[in-house]
């Protein structure tokens, strides 16, 4: 069952046409990946969804809500759509367990105590339970990328957006961050990831989007990409990848 649909999505930022007639479908506990090299239109797939840049033309459906061009009812789309970015965006002033109950209570809400409970759950499956009361400057990149997936996690999203979340990570914590992607997969978690991490890609995902130029140059299963890529763009991409490393 179709929970997200990107149908002939079209952005531009001045003259440059960012996205050029995006259509794609993501299925109910789906893992889709959107991989490309760098500026390829991405990450302004996941902000076109999650409305934190318009749209020019073409319509984008989630549940039961049609989103074009002149949109403007984002705050019931962000209770279904959660995002995670590579910079955390955790407020610094606030404890760990603070920054994770604010919107819940906030925004949806809901009473504290449940909320709490929640997120002790989440963090226990993170392996973060024990910095509840820590602060984000007494983290590690990695550990502020599990809070922060943490925290989209208790606002019970049905999809779920990441946002190349290692990008701004040490290569060696990447995996810590990877791991929590994977068991959330294992869940059937529904979630569309942009990631530049390729064995990753290739784990995790139930489909394959390649992207180049603000295009769709493939939409394959991992198998079938990384194995027998239709395309020669997708070949040369690929080519870059020594994936017997991984």
């Amino acid at each position: 069952m179709s929970i997200l649909k990107l149908e002939n999505i079209n952005k531009f930022y001045g003259k440059t046409h960012a996205l050029k007639n995006i259509s794609f479908e993501v299925n109910k506990g789906e893992v889709v990946v959107l991989i490309g090299p760098s500026g390829c239109g991405k990450s302004t797939t996941l902000r076109c969804i999650n409305g934190l840049e318009n749209i020019a033309s073409g319509n984008i459906y989630i549940k039961d809500e049609v989103i074009s061009k002149d949109f403007k009812n984002w705050q019931e789309i962000r209770k279904y759509v959660g995002m995670v970015f590579q910079s955390y965006e955790l407020f610094d002033h606030l404890s760990v367990i603070e920054n994770i109950l604010l919107a819940p209570i906030k925004v949806q809400n809901r009473k504290k105590d449940e909320v709490l409970k929640e997120a002790l759950e989440l963090l226990k499956k993170v392996g973060l339970e024990h910095k509840l009361n820590a602060y984000p400057k007494e983290l590690s990149g990695g550990q502020k990328q599990r809070i922060a997936i943490v925290r989209a996690l208790c606002m019970n999203p049905e999809i779920m957006l990441f946002d190349e979340v290692t990008a701004a990570l040490d290569p060696e914590i990447v995996r810590e961050v990877l791991d929590v992607l994977l068991n959330l997969a294992k869940e059937e978690k529904t979630m569309l990831i942009v990631t530049h991490e390729m064995a990753f890609a290739r784990a995790v995902a139930d489909k394959i989007i390649f992207m180049d130029s603000g295009e769709i140059i493939e939409i394959a299963s991992p198998e079938e990409f990384f194995t027998s890529p239709k395309s020669n763009r997708a070949k040369q991409f690929l080519n870059m990848f020594d994936f017997k490393k991984d």
